[in-house]
């Protein structure tokens, strides 16, 4: 009996160009090191241009937390190929410091010494900075130093013809991204097991009140829980109590994009107990649920690109779903990019699988409880012996549906193969069964067993990949046109940052407004 799911693929296999217009890209964050592995105390470097304005190379939370971001490429081999030239230019116009390949963070500073991102003092740098600062009174900085790989996907406008009903192109194409969001929020748990990488932490991480009596003393300096796959993903790393309190829907984008709506409109009284200004400065940009949209910590978003002064959600409900933002993976301490082209490819053969496999809605109040819990206990116990997660209410070995959904991955990555101009896919999900079959094969075993091998604590270890990393792109170099290209979009992004800076007439605390005032909501 043919599934909806099959007829889907059919006409996707009748149209190869779609598959050939995949788009993915990467926006890589990583924090920048002195030569002891020690968080960066200095200003974001000047050859690298303008952290504001440069469109491959600014900066997340800490003026240390370099994004390296990729454009749209047509190829997995491409896009790890663009983003090893970013790192390589880093590299070269960097040299006294390295990038840290690993997602939790070196050893840091007193959370008073780690230094907020800093993007000027136009109107917009402002913004940004003041948003980081809320972020530090509302979570401290610790956490903000965790880093990760977001992996952005999108499928061709036509694609969502075939695959989505709907009245018009917009409608088919939120229907279809919202569909692929539902199915990854059922199976992210999976990308936990094959790809976490951060089972371990340096004692540094600590100044976290309450985590050490949480983890297991590897060693004088270093601490982990013996069976996770990522305590970046997990309550332990990167989270957010407050925002347990909200309640969104993936079953429809107005509904989402409502939700949102509320968040950031809606007081906190913690928040509003810390107070917007200190000493006559702007501390947050306002005391709500969120400051902005972007504070919404999860593990896949759906995106839409936003200009100067505009409200991601704002333009988000107008124009539709342009591409959605996976943002769960770790950094690969094994790779100089923090990611292969093999898990790229295997990342696009399983968000093809999201799109295209039937996605029925959650029930109300339009999120899944039981997904949540399962992605947060393999996080933290992925790899236990045994381990059973939970599925359509009944519990189901991890192992058992691990291979249940590699088995439907694999007509994807077929397809892929056939049809996309790469020919390696089932290649990369052959390698994902055996990590299934084979735990200790999995990333976060591996890296533990490096560290109980080696008798390394988890920042020596670390240090020691990430300046070997270093060396070798150095060694690798740059085409001198490549080199001169980034080079030149350092300068222009420099110009450009002044240029804002000598534009704006309006002051901070209008321009605040303005960008308040910007947000609309749902009809």
């Amino acid at each position: 009996m043919m599934t909806l799911a099959f007829d889907r693929r059919s006409l996707l296999a009748a149209h190869p160009e779609l598959l050939r217009t995949i788009r993915r890209g990467i926006e890589k964050e990583g924090l920048r090191v002195d030569t002891g592995g020690t968080l960066a105390r200095t200003p974001h470097p000047e050859s690298l241009g303008a952290a504001l304005t440069n469109p491959h190379i600014t900066t997340d939370y800490s003026e240390a937390l370099l994004e390296l971001v990729t454009s749209p490429d047509a190829s997995p081999d491409a896009l790890i190929g663009e983003l090893t030239d970013i790192h390589t230019f880093v590299a070269l116009r960097n040299p006294g410091e390295a990038i840290w390949n690993q997602s939790m963070p070196a050893h840091l500073p007193a959370q008073a010494d780690i230094p907020v991102a800093w993007y000027g003092t136009s109107n917009t740098g402002m913004l940004k900075h003041v948003y980081r600062q809320g972020l530090a009174w509302r979570y401290g900085k610790i956490m903000q130093c965790i880093a990760g790989v977001h992996y952005n996907f999108s499928l061709p406008e036509q694609a969502w013809d075939f695959l989505t009903p709907g009245s018009t192109p917009k409608e088919r194409r939120n229907a279809g991204y919202m569909g692929l969001i539902r199915n990854f929020m059922r199976h992210s748990w999976l990308l936990m097991y094959l790809f976490g990488a951060s089972p371990a932490m340096s004692r540094s991480f600590l100044q976290n009140a309450g985590l050490e009596a949480q983890l297991t003393h590897l060693s004088p300096d270093t601490y982990c829980l013996p069976w996770a796959t990522s305590l970046r993903m997990s309550d332990l790393g990167y989270k957010n109590p407050t925002q347990s309190e909200l309640h969104l829907c993936y079953n429809d984008l107005d509904t989402f994009t409502a939700r949102i709506h509320t968040a950031v409109t809606t007081p906190w009284p913690a928040y509003e107990a810390i107070g917007t200004h200190r000493d006559g400065q702007r501390i947050q940009l306002n005391t709500n649920i969120l400051q902005i949209e972007n504070e919404y910590y999860a593990t896949i978003r759906p995106k839409q690109t936003a200009g100067r002064c505009e409200r991601p959600n704002t333009i988000l409900h107008q124009r539709g779903i342009q591409y959605v933002e996976v943002r769960c993976m770790d950094i690969d301490p094994w790779e100089p990019a923090g990611i292969s082209a093999d898990t790229s490819r295997f990342l696009d053969a399983f968000l093809l699988y999201c799109a295209l496999e039937d996605s029925p809605l959650f029930p109300a109040p339009g999120t899944c409880q039981e997904s949540q819990a399962n992605f947060a206990l393999v996080a933290r116990e992925g790899r236990r012996p045994g381990l059973r997660l939970m599925r359509e209410g009944q519990a189901v070995e991890l192992q058992d549906w691990a291979d249940r959904i590699l088995t439907g991955i694999a007509p994807y990555a077929e397809l892929l193969d056939q049809r996309s101009g790469d020919a390696r896919h089932m290649d990369t999900l052959d390698q994902q069964h055996q990590k299934v079959q084979k735990p200790d094969a999995t990333p976060s075993a591996r890296l533990l067993a490096a560290l109980r091998d080696s008798g390394q604590e988890f920042h020596d270890w670390t240090l020691a990949q990430s300046q070997a990393h270093w060396a070798a792109l150095q060694a690798r170099g740059l085409q001198a046109d490549t080199l001169a290209a980034y080079d030149q979009a350092a300068q222009d992004s420099l110009a450009e940052q002044a240029a804002l800076e000598a534009s704006d007439t309006e002051g901070f605390e209008d321009y605040v407004a303005r960008f308040h005032a910007a947000l609309v909501k749902a009809a």
